[in-house]
């Protein structure tokens, strides 16, 4: 019996590259370099490298201004604003919260994200946005703080908003309302049923599907893609979570997205070459690299 945390094998390569647009390099194990290489070997050619805290946020520029073939995005994850306020050293941080906590910090984090989203590697500011899945009725209000002032870094800083939206979809829509989108939006792990996906295409925002979507109970998830219009749809990993069917469970890493662009190509009916097109091009604008 195959160990759950050994890595899949390498799938059958994409002929046209794509780029994985959104994953955790940090997360996985191996050198960046090997990660790299195992994704050229099946046609991924690009990552997006997401930061999930200041720490992870300098990582990830640090990666992307030493790697021709890495971009980055830097944020504080939704989860991570209410545990540096609270003060919560146990939480989603790998830094640990600061001492104390409280409003005073987390506007000292947003200065550093601010910094960093100024810099030329920098093409995303996310993941940010809000999680009603794990962050209770005491963190939210510094969630949703966090997620505006990220959404007016990305607006002055010219980048990619990258979205973060777990359960909280309407309040998400609401405030990308009320604040003003930034020109670029992603919609990273989109998780919306076909009725959010023409909304957000109506607004222009990307749609972007990670291996998820080739689970068995996520049939709401394939709808809203078969209803994406084509220049607005995105492929990622997130990994090292959501390994795509059959390897659902074992690590995930960027040379697995062929499957998922598989999976995607026959639910929207697309020649996979024709997808993977679609794919190369709209990643490009939607980070401007």
């Amino acid at each position: 019996m195959t160990s759950k945390d050994a890595p899949p094998p390498l799938p059958e390569p994409l002929l046209v590259p794509v780029a994985d647009s959104h994953t955790h390099l940090d997360m996985q194990n191996g050198t960046v370099e090997e990660a790299l290489a195992r994704a050229a070997a099946v046609g991924v050619t690009t990552v997006v490298q997401v930061g999930c805290d200041v720490k992870g946020s300098q990582w990830a520029a640090e990666t992307a201004a030493a790697h021709r073939q890495v971009h980055a995005a830097v944020a504080l994850h939704p989860n991570e604003a209410p545990r540096i306020v609270l003060g919560d050293p146990d939480g989603w941080s790998r830094q640990g919260a600061r001492e104390g906590g409280g409003d005073a910090a987390l506007d000292e984090a947003l200065a550093e994200i601010d910094r960093l989203a100024a810099l030329p590697e920098v093409k995303g500011v996310g993941e940010t946005g809000l999680d009603y899945f794990r962050t209770g009725p005491d963190g939210m209000a510094a969630q949703e703080r966090s997620f505006r002032a990220h959404i007016e870094i990305a607006k002055r800083r010219g980048k990619a908003l990258v979205i973060h939206d777990r359960e909280a979809h309407a309040d998400v829509l609401r405030i990308l309302d009320e604040e003003g989108a930034p020109e670029r939006t992603v919609f990273h792990c989109y998780s919306g049923d076909a009725a959010m996906a023409e909304i957000c295409a109506a607004h222009g925002y990307y749609m972007s599907f990670a291996g998820n979507v080739t689970f068995k109970n996520a049939q709401p998830l394939r709808d809203a893609l078969a209803a994406a219009p084509r220049e607005l749809v995105l492929v990622e990993t997130d990994a090292p979570f959501l390994t795509p069917v059959p390897y659902r469970g074992r690590p995930n890493a960027p040379y697995l997205i062929p499957l998922t662009v598989r999976a995607m190509a026959e639910v929207r009916g697309e020649g996979v070459d024709d997808l993977c097109e679609a794919l190369a091009v709209n990643t490009a604008q939607a980070f401007d690299y």
